[in-house]
């Protein structure tokens, strides 16, 4: 799990969004997005799953990052321009921004206006003499970058979490190719990659004892209701976790109590007893197959940070060079 790279886009309209709602749940299995998770109940429940004994993710990556991040910032060097997709709360960017030397600038990209420009204005008053330059834009389409940021010497796309994990492998290798041409030949990609590990341990980060996640889970049922006049039954679906070994990847379900008709858009939706809705998945990958991955988008891995337990990596990425 990561915090989804966008959030519901406020331009869309509701009739193009029950559409899209509406084509997931035709599918089979049957899927409905992420980003309905991250309503204002929604962000709040992933900020206490980030806190829970069993998510491993966030702690870990903040602990890599309090250990490297002197040397990752000496690897991207002087007056680079930082630019982060997703940028969130910029809790790590910060660790980052701490000891860079003399960054030109400093570029949030989210597509939620409203949380990225209060996340700017809080960077602002602690760094006063950074230049930060917050785009709203959905940074998995194309979009523009100020022109100063696009002349700079040393662009660095900055990604953290997990959420690269979040895209199937196609979509995947396009957000890298995008990141490959937005820092041009000079540039580098610091990213956060989940890592495979026992099955177990990933079962258990997305299915807390306490329910916290299951809580979540359901709540992008909620979130439906509310915004587009659906009437699922949020008490008629049972959360479920589940890891896909030929896929390696985790995937979260809800699952159906029972035989049930919902409502959306004018239409009649089925789902049987037992039926998956499914609202998640989160590829992991070892070292060499996000090697391999990085590669096909024309990236090589220069440098991996790891914690001492190999759960999570943050990696450096550099355009790959032409023999």
């Amino acid at each position: 799990m990561a915090k989804h790279p966008s959030t519901v886009p406020a331009k869309s309209t509701q009739d193009a969004l029950t559409n899209d709602v509406l084509d997931g749940l035709k599918k089979e299995p049957k899927e409905l997005s992420p980003v309905w998770f991250y309503d204002e109940l929604g962000s709040f429940l992933f900020d206490n799953i980030c806190e829970l004994p069993e998510y491993y993710i966030t702690r870990t990556e903040l602990q890599i990052m309090h250990g490297h991040a002197a040397e990752m910032a000496q690897h991207i060097g002087p007056d680079a321009a930082l630019i982060e997709f997703g940028s969130g709360t910029s809790l790590k960017t910060r660790l980052l921004l701490d000891r860079l030397e003399q960054p030109l600038a400093y570029v949030p990209v989210d597509i939620s206006r409203e949380h990225l420009f209060q996340a700017a204005g809080a960077l602002a008053k602690d760094y006063p003499h950074l230049h930060i330059v917050p785009v709203c834009a959905d940074f998995t389409q194309n979009f523009e970058l100020p022109q100063f940021v696009r002349s700079a010497q040393r662009r660095i796309v900055y990604f953290p979490g997990s959420t690269l994990g979040n895209f199937d492998r196609p979509q995947a290798r396009e957000l890298l190719a995008r990141m490959r041409d937005l820092v041009g030949k000079n540039g580098a990609v610091l990213i956060g990659i989940d890592l495979r590990k026992d099955p177990r341990i990933l079962e258990r980060a997305y299915d807390d004892a306490a329910g916290v996640t299951a809580e979540f889970n359901i709540n992008a049922l909620r979130h439906v209701n509310r915004e587009l006049g659906a009437d699922f039954d949020l008490d008629a679906f049972d959360h479920l976790a589940v890891w896909v070994e030929n896929e390696s990847r985790i995937e979260m379900h809800l699952v159906s109590k029972k035989d049930q008709t919902v409502h959306l858009g004018g239409e009649k939706v089925r789902i049987g007893r037992g039926e998956h809705l499914r609202t998640e998945y989160c590829h992991k990958y070892t070292l060499d197959s996000f090697s391999e991955l990085a590669a096909t988008a024309g990236l090589a891995v220069k440098r991996v940070w790891m914690d001492s337990n190999k759960l999570f990596s943050v990696q450096l990425l550099e355009p790959a060079r032409l023999q």
